[in-house]
This record gives structure tokens, sequence and C-alpha cells, in this order.
């Protein structure tokens, strides 16, 4: 069957073209176009349920009781087909009865049929129906076959649309003149004000059966030539005042803009029959699937960045490329968009566009990055928003809360306008303090330093008031590449960086890639994806299985510190001898490059982070060996209370401030300390202010976080008493409250300690 798939798509596309092209009910014509997929297809049965009411009814079917039509019903959600509706994916099953879904329906006949395939009926990014095929012998059918139902799928939902047969397009909510308050996630921290404006319109793709395939290809290839130069000129235009991280983002777009594989795809959807404006909706609607089975959020943005692509040549292609860009921001302007990409995002007038809300979005998405830039709040995961306000209302955005105002009271309003003041206050005040040491009270100096991704951290260190790059993720440049980059490229990076940095230290961390960040030129076809991929073949557990990459990172790096001092630390360690052998490879290189008269670093200071529990308790056999230790408290968190903390119901479940936690930490820090060794704390933790708090009350002295978070912490630091929130704190570990948190944020206030 996967051969006669691959041939009878057209085939298929032809006849469903003559079937809508005939006088006749709609019933009429779906029994028609049944009995044509299960011939072309070689398919035992093929049906098409459509949604009404709600429910999924059975509305036609080839090789199920024909007194099942109109009978069959399935909630969202409910069964095989339920499940692909409400979920909008795929299912394809050898076994259909072994699914969890699996319900059984004695009317349809349906259980001498064993394997099932079942693909979404999409119209306006919801499903609409579902499209399914069954076999009496068990077997997962072939992509290609998958892939021309989906093709099939999409002509027929333009058909159904047309005959009125399913459940209208999706109502707006149902609103009152009052007010309207949201929650989202916070991408971008900031306030704003303004009126909702929608980025673009949605394009419904209204003919899908080409005509005139070459014609059509043509159209392609135009729109295609068009949308490249509108990214080569945005590209050379966007301005940030410096290079750096914007600029490599821009260039991995413009990358994906001339990306052979995405037009040989959106061909070959041509020469299946379909038109230019449906082949590339339906390469679109194959990227989608696909940003729902990536873990990785960085990997997603790539994804995300096709889609932002896929949207300008659809425009572009239909002669429909109006956005609010284009016409033009008249009043200060809320921007509302299902998602959006970084260069869309550049072409609004930065003096008009005051915040952006978003129905997805993500805080590692290059639109955030280029939007943090710009300083533009943004919101994401607003779900609906689209459907909850109307172009022109009062929006308030607070993007430090993560909520949003929808047509505000005058109280409102007033409310807003004086916590929007008092929080500019409160950013300058915040600001003065970055260039201030970061000294206690009684005395106590810490270190307070950033992390990094790209030499534009670098270059901005100075503004940020830091005291270096704490922790440089070396993976990033890995991740915005096409292919893996070669040792040279690395090298210019890591010098860019130093030279930037100047007198301020650098900790570089080795790549942290494998498990959940993939990368497509890495992959090894044998692999499988875990099913905890933070916890799998991923950081210095990869790097040492594959040397060759680390050894190019090693010679990367020794050469750009040649004459200068190169601190190196390596992730995810679990037990001393992963340490040890890493070291020894950086120190083959150090021969290597010694050896052909190369220049290298005066001194290397190796450290490794702690983010595997199992490692403290190895901290007596690794100390002797290292010059400084970084605890990863962002991945430490999760593996000790074995909570994905991207899971958006544990998130909020298991706190920093838990004394498990805390104790934990002080054990590490006490064994630190009475080795010599300097420790650092990496990550979200160590940037908010209370937590910050607890860690010095446990003995951290050094802080290596977020850029934006410096100015804050440097403010409690100095209002704090170190040696009295040090004997709070054994007090709370002694013998914890219910609520740590609470008794520490009301010792703060008591204290008069600056926690924000």
């Amino acid at each position: 069957m996967a051969t006669s798939a691959a041939t009878s798509a057209r085939e298929i596309l032809t006849g469903l073209h003559e079937i809508m092209a005939k006088r006749g009910s709609a019933q009429s014509k779906l029994d028609q176009v049944v009995d044509l997929i299960a011939q072309k297809m070689e398919s035992e049965v093929c049906s098409i349920y459509l949604l009404r009411d709600n429910n999924l009814e059975l509305f036609a079917t080839h090789g199920l009781r024909k007194e099942a039509v109109h009978v069959t019903r399935l909630r969202l959600g409910e069964g095989l087909v339920g499940t692909i509706a409400a979920e909008g994916r795929v299912l394809n099953l050898a076994e259909a009865a072994e699914h969890p879904a699996y319900i059984y329906k004695p009317e349809t006949g349906e259980e001498r049929f064993h394997s099932f395939a079942g693909v979404p009926i999409v119209r306006l990014e919801s499903p609409i129906g579902v499209l399914a095929v069954q076999h009496a012998e068990p077997r997962r059918y072939e992509d290609v076959e998958i892939e021309a139902l989906q093709t099939v799928a999409m002509v027929l939902s333009e058909m159904i649309a047309g005959a009125r047969l399913v459940d209208g397009a999706r109502r707006s909510r149902l609103r009152s003149a009052g007010p309207l308050r949201l929650a989202g996630l916070k991408l971008v921290a900031g306030m704003a004000k303004g009126v909702a404006v929608f980025h673009e319109p949605r394009i419904v793709v209204e003919h899908t059966v080409a005509e005139d395939i070459e014609a059509e290809r043509d159209r392609v290839y135009s729109a295609f030539r068009k949308m490249r130069e509108q990214i080569d000129n945005m590209t050379r235009d966007a301005e940030f005042g410096t290079t750096g991280e914007h600029e490599e983002i821009l260039e991995t777009y413009r990358m994906f803009a001339y990306d052979e594989g995405w037009s040989r795809r959106i061909n070959a959807a041509i020469d299946s029959g379909l038109t230019a404006e449906a082949a590339i909706e339906r390469v679109q609607q194959r990227t989608r699937a696909r940003m729902r089975e990536i873990d990785d959020p960085l990997l997603q943005e790539r994804m995300h960045d096709l889609e932002d692509l896929s949207n300008r040549l659809l425009r572009i292609v239909s002669g429909r490329m109006g956005t609010a860009a284009q016409t033009g921001l008249t009043h200060d302007a809320v921007l509302i968009a299902r998602n959006l990409g970084p260069a869309e995002l550049l072409e609004y007038d930065r003096r008009r566009l005051k915040a952006v809300l978003l129905e997805e979005g993500s805080l590692t998405s290059h639109m955030t990055i280029v939007a943090r830039a710009m300083g533009v709040p943004v919101l994401g995961r607003l779900h609906d928003i689209r459907h909850s306000v109307e172009e022109g209302e009062t929006i308030l955005v607070d993007g430090d809360n993560g909520s949003v105002i929808i047509r505000p009271t005058r109280q409102l309003l007033s409310g807003f306008e004086h916590r929007m003041a008092l929080s500019q206050k409160r950013r300058a005040e915040f600001a003065a303090s970055r260039n201030l040491p970061a000294k206690t009270l009684d005395g106590i100096q810490c270190s307070v330093m950033v992390n990094a991704g790209l030499a534009e951290d670098a270059v901005a260190l100075p503004m940020t008031g830091a005291d270096g790059i704490g922790l440089f993720r070396t993976e990033f440049q890995f991740l915005v590449s096409a292919t893996l980059p070669g040792r040279d490229r690395q090298q210019r990076l890591y010098t860019k960086v130093l030279e930037a940095a100047g007198n301020r230290p650098v900790v570089f961390r080795t790549v942290d890639i494998g498990g959940d960040k993939a990368l497509p030129y890495l992959t090894d076809d044998v692999e499988e994806q875990a099913e905890n991929p933070s916890m799998g073949w991923r950081a210095l557990r990869l790097s040492l299985d594959r040397s060759t990459l680390m050894r190019a990172q090693a010679r990367a790096l020794i050469e750009a510190s040649g004459g200068k001092v190169l601190r190196v630390m390596f992730p995810m360690v679990s037990e001393p001898w992963e340490y040890e052998e890493a070291r020894a490879l950086f120190e083959e290189q150090v021969d290597w490059a010694r050896k052909g008269h190369r220049r290298i670093p005066k001194r290397i200071e190796f450290g490794a982070m702690l983010e595997v529990p199992s490692l403290a308790e190895m901290l007596d056999q690794l100390l002797p060996r290292v010059d400084f230790l970084s605890i990863g408290t962002n991945d430490l968190t999760q593996f000790l209370f074995a909570a994905d903390r991207s899971d958006p119901r544990l998130a909020e479940r298991y706190d920093w401030l838990s004394p498990a936690v805390l104790r934990f930490l002080k054990r590490i820090l006490d064994q630190t300390r009475a080795a010599g060794v300097p420790a650092r704390i990496c990550g979200e933790m160590g940037g908010r202010p209370l937590e910050a708090m607890a860690l010095i009350g446990i003995g951290v002295e050094n802080f290596s976080i977020t850029p934006a978070g410096v100015g804050s912490l440097k403010a409690m630091i100095r209002s704090l008493d170190a040696g009295a929130i040090r004997g709070r704190m054994e007090q709370l570990l002694a013998k914890p409250p219910r609520d740590v948190r609470k008794a520490l944020s009301d010792w703060a206030r008591r204290h008069n300690v600056i926690i924000g």
C-alpha cells in the first residue's frame, strides 16, 4: 500500500475535485469520497467523522456497517477518533485495541479490524473532523501513507466547510462590557498600556486542488524570491547598537528562508495536486505536528521560525501582505498574535509598540530574545486571547506579574498607572544599585556574576554591573547553527567573548546538548528519544562518548585563551571519574597546542557543575581536584524532587525554599568551605532576592544569575546583615516551620531587607 499511497495522492485529489464539482447532496459526495479513498489506498475501511454539536459523528464509511452512520457518536477526547480531534494529532496503531483511549462501538462492526490510522481534518487551525482507515491485518502505516491521508484531509476540510456540515467557527468568548483579567507566562518583564492591535488577519486557503501544477510552482518560486529579498533587507537594516546574539538569531532565521529542503517539501505537495497556498499550508501543518513532539524549547523555536516564514510566504503568494506593521501603528499599541517571529517583530515602530501578547510563546524563543533587547514587555500562553478582545480596546499589561486586563474601568486604569509609576521608580533604584559593591551591612563581600549565551552578553557586561560571566553556555552556538560549528568558528566566538569581557572573568561551560536538546546534525538514527530526556544521554555524558566534539571545543577554548586565564567547567558530572576523564582530555589538548607552538593559557582553572545529587556524596573525592564548584539549582532541584520543572502541574509544587533543598545545599557548602574550594550558585534561584537572602544565610557568597536580576540582587545584599540571617537560617533549618517562605518574608520585612 505504501507504493500505492505515494502515487495515488494526486489521483485521489483529482477524483475529489470531480466529486466536488458534481451536483448532489453533501452526504452523497462524502459517500463517494470514502469509496474513492478506500479504492485508491487499498484500504478495507475508510471513515469520515465530523464535529457536530460538539460530538464527532460518523458521517460516511466504506467498510463499517452503514447503519452506524449518523448513529455512532464520540465526545471530544473519547476513543481514538475523539483523541485525534481533541489533540489535533495523528494516531498510527498496529493494534488499535491496545491503545488506552480505545473504546468499542458494537454497532460499527469494527472488532475484526486491528490496525488503525487517523488524521485530523483541520479548518482555521482547529480540528473539524477525523479521516480514518482500518485494516484487519495488524500493522503500522508507513509515513507516505499518513502523508497521503493528511493531504486528502486538507482538501476535505474545504469541501466540508463549504457544505456547512460542521459546527461554525469557534465563536468569540461571550463577553460582558466589563473588564476581563487574564493570566499568562512572563516572557519579558515590564508594564505597558495601549490599544489592542492584531498582528495579522488569518488567511484561509479557499482553493486546494490545482488546475495547472506548473503555474502553481511558478507562483511559489516567485513568492520565495520576494520573501528572501524581504528577509535580506530586514537582516541588513536591523539595528541594536551592538552585534551578537540578535545578529546570529536573524542570520539563523535567514538560513531557514533559504532552506532548500523546505522549498522541496512545498514542491512535493504541489506535485501531489495542491495549489500553492494549500501546499504551503500542508507543509505548515506538518511543522506544527513536529512542534508538538519536540520537548526542547530551543529546537521548538526553530519550528516557530519556520512557522513565521510559512505565514509570510502564504501572505505573499495569496497577494495579502497586510499586517499591522505594514499599515502602521497610529496609537500606543499592544500587539496580539498566536505567535510571532523575530523578523516580524522588527517590522514594528518601536515608538508605538508597547507590549506583545501571544497565545503561544516561550522563554527561550528568538522573538523573546529580540523583544528583550528592544525593551518590549511580552506575555505568552494567553490561550484564546485573539477571541477575547476586539481591535482598539484598551489593554493593561503587567509583565512583572504575568497578568493582562482588557477593557479596564477608570478605577483599574488609575491604579495601574500608579503601580506603573512605582515600578519605573523601583527599576531606576535597582539600576542605581548595579554599579555599587555587593557588600552586606556587616561587611561580607559577595560576588555577582551573570549567565550568558553569546558574545552580545559579554559586550553588555559593563552595563549590568556584574563582576564577570559565571556561566557561558557554549551550546547556544550549536543550537542556532544548521551545521556543527567547526573549531575555527568556535574559537572566534570565545575570543570575542574574552576580549569583550576584558579583565572580568569568564567561566565557559562545555556543551550541554543531547537529551531534549537533540541536534539534527548529531542525531544517530539508531538512538531513540529517552522518556526523560533531561536525565538522559546529554551534557558531559554525550561529550565523553563523542570525544571528537569535546576535543575540538577544548582546542578552540585553549587557543582563544592564549596568554589569559581559561576557566572551564563540565556540566552534569555524576561521579568524579567523569570529571577526571574530561579534565584529562583538556590537558592532552594543552600538550598538543604546546607541541604545535601555539599560544596556550597562562593558567587553566577547572570546575564541575553539581546538578546531579549523586556527586554530593563524592565531594571528598572531587574537591581536591577542582578549582571551583558551580551548583546548578535548576536541574538539581528537579532531580531532588523527581519533578520535571517544565511541567506546569509541578512548577509551583516544589519550592526552592523547601527545607530539603536548603539543607542539601548547606551540606555541600560546608564541605566546599572546609576544603577551601569556592562554590557559586548558578541558576534562577540565585536571581530571586528572597531565595538569595536564604542562600546567604546558609553560606553562599558567590552568585551567577540572569543579567536583569543584578540590580535587585545587589540592592538586597546591601540592605542585609549576613550574620543575622545566618542565625535565623540555623533556627529555621533545625526546626522548619510549615511555610519557610512566609517565615523568611516576615523576617525580611521586619529587618528592612529589600526583596522587591
